[in-house]
């Protein structure tokens, strides 16, 4: 049985590859070489196991760029990106050849090799127009870090055009694969010490025009009309205080806390062995924990292990996690499992958060909100931030406090601002806090500068009803713009349209009249709207988790979100002190996490 997660984008990736290139080998009874490059090794690898792989016929995957054996009593299948760089080309791997492309825009050399060397091979070349990955359900990247400072160094002038050209060209193959025509739409350029940033416009006009040019060719030449969704761009500036705050819901706090490496979690088990756990949807637990808090975290898997024990031979016992008595029959080492790396992991948050950041949670907050936790207006953010930098914190956290005073201000003096460089110790450093410039956020105040890059928090939504712990009060603006683009809400001077879907799209209540590709199942058709935002410049756990909290409360309007790649604050501010290095590569001032 197949073991390919269930989740939303990947499902529906899956049955593309599924459908584009797994159907059109399989007329005969061959098993199947699958050669891949880095990219689509992990696009396959973000969607199937090779269990799936194996049931389709694929009984080999190779690397492109290694040396290989020749099979030819097989078939070979190249996946591959347009631009991959191919230094020869094995013409003897096997008998047949069937060549896929991830997306469009197949490079010349590329193509003039494949007809000069192995024209006769090939039986089959064709575009899969798939050029992102799924990270998550509601959550995919264009797996591209370097974007970041592709545009918004000021030494990379030059390669921004480039840059946003390919993040649009990736967009768009999000939307193919959704058979989504969305209006697009984008946050207002900022106005900072005289300069515009308007990279939202400029990505939102590429992309707009990238849809219209796809649609154009549509299989069936007719043009695709646009459908009931909303594409919204925004700039990583837009929020600056999200992505460096402290979190305490499970996965934003394991992946700020604890050195996970490409979601796998490393940790030793009380035998003294390392073991290895990778965090992705195919854990069902990590599923349903990743977005609560971490006290509710503590609480709930003691009594999930014992629930699991309860229900270990009552295979049709009614269980809270839905799916886990079938995953129980599957897997018998799950409750092991379940102790040890989810009990693992929360120890290991717990011990950061009572050692120290219980003591940086409160000040970050009240300088985040404005206000501490009994309501009250923060009228001197100073004296909220001196104990933190009066106690032993690690440099990173400091610099993670002065920078969230400077937000709280919309900027500082530049006395003032020097004064805390001093104290944090960081003056060879400074870039760390100088250079969110470069993002539009006001770091240095002046009465004759204007900007729109940080929500203030007079246009913030009141949310003083919603539950919550002290210790996480700030809610990502992202939320705020999801909530009011699906009730139709936001302005349009703020937010102008691109171009503009039905005039009736309203998320919280619109019915789609499109029908998905090729819809196999019933399940595979959805009705409602989809809203898909689009973060320049990389997006944080909390604003993922947005994504999925927004959808559960609204249900006709599926949120998904994405950017070039996702970031940790430490990521974040190391890539922020980057920018003003002069030479290609990062180098990154390096401090010992204390």
């Amino acid at each position: 049985m197949a073991t390919v997660s269930e989740h939303g984008l990947k499902r529906v990736v899956w049955q593309r590859i599924k459908e584009t290139i797994i159907e059109d080998c399989k007329k005969s009874e061959i098993w199947k070489i699958l050669i891949l490059d880095h990219f689509t090794t992990k696009l396959l690898s973000s969607c199937c196991k090779m269990s799936d792989l194996m049931q389709e016929g694929i009984t080999i995957v190779e690397d492109l760029y290694k040396s290989r054996e020749p099979v030819l009593e097989m078939k070979a299948i190249y996946f591959m990106t347009p631009t991959a760089k191919v230094r020869h080309l094995d013409i003897f791997d096997c008998k047949f050849w069937h060549y896929f492309f991830s997306s469009p825009d197949c490079s010349d050399e590329l193509f003039n090799k494949m007809k000069l060397y192995c024209g006769k091979y090939i039986r089959v070349c064709k575009e899969l127009n798939i050029s992102f990955l799924p990270q998550e359900s509601q959550v995919f990247t264009c797996d591209n870090p370097g974007a970041f400072r592709s545009i918004y160094s000021p030494h990379c002038s030059q390669d921004k055009v480039k840059t946003l050209e390919t993040l649009a060209a990736q967009i768009v193959t999000l939307c193919a694969t959704l058979d989504e025509n969305p209006g697009v739409r984008y946050k207002k350029e900022t106005v900072l010490e005289n300069t515009t940033l308007d990279n939202a416009k400029q990505l939102a006009a590429l992309v707009d025009y990238k849809l219209t040019k796809h649609y154009d060719m549509d299989d069936n030449s007719k043009k695709k009309g646009k459908t009931q969704a909303q594409l919204l761009i925004v700039e990583r500036g837009f929020d600056p205080v999200t992505p460096i705050l402290h979190e305490l819901t499970y996965q934003a706090m394991a992946y700020d806390l604890v050195p996970i490496k490409n979601d796998t979690y490393k940790y030793k088990s009380k035998d003294g062995s390392e073991k290895e756990a990778l965090l992705n949807e195919d854990d069902q637990l990590w599923a349903r924990l990743r977005h609560m808090h971490i006290a509710e975290v503590s609480e709930q898997i003691p009594k999930l292990v014992k629930e699991i024990s309860a229900n270990k031979k009552q295979p049709d016992g009614k269980i809270t996690i839905s799916g886990l008595s079938q995953l129980m029959k599957k897997m018998p080492h799950f409750r092991k499992q379940v102790k040890t790396v989810h009990l693992n992991l929360t120890e290991d948050c717990m011990n950061h958060f009572q050692k120290n950041v219980e003591k940086l949670c409160k000040a970050e907050q009240d300088l985040a909100v404005g206000s501490d936790v009994e309501g009250v207006k923060v009228k001197d953010p100073m004296r909220t931030l001196l104990p933190v930098l009066l106690h032993p914190h690690g440099t990173y956290d400091k610099i993670r406090a002065v920078l969230l005073y400077i937000f709280s201000l919309n900027g500082t003096t530049e006395e003032n601002l020097n004064k805390l460089i001093q104290h944090v110790k960081i003056e060879e450093d400074r870039e760390f806090i100088l250079n969110w410039r470069e993002l539009g956020v006001p770091i240095i105040s002046s009465v004759s500068e204007t900007s729109r890059a940080y929500c203030t928090l007079s246009s913030r939504r009141d949310r003083t009803q919603e539950e919550t712990y002290s210790l996480s009060r700030w809610t990502p603006v992202i939320k705020d713009v999801m909530e009011d683009a699906v009730e139709n809400k936001l302005e349009t001077r703020e937010w102008p349209h691109q171009s503009e879907c039905p005039a009736a799209w309203n998320g919280s209540g619109a019915v789609s009249a499109r029908q998905k590709h090729k819809a196999s199942t019933q399940d595979e058709r959805r009705s409602g709207s989809r809203l898909i935002i689009f973060v320049i410049g990389g997006i944080s756990y909390s604003e993922m988790r947005s994504a999925y909290q927004v959808t559960q409360s609204v249900k006709s309007c599926e949120v998904i979100i994405g950017s070039s790649h996702i970031v940790t604050p430490m990521e974040l501010l190391d890539d922020i002190q980057a920018l003003s290095k002069p030479t290609t590569t990062k180098e990154t001032f390096t401090i010992v996490k204390e």
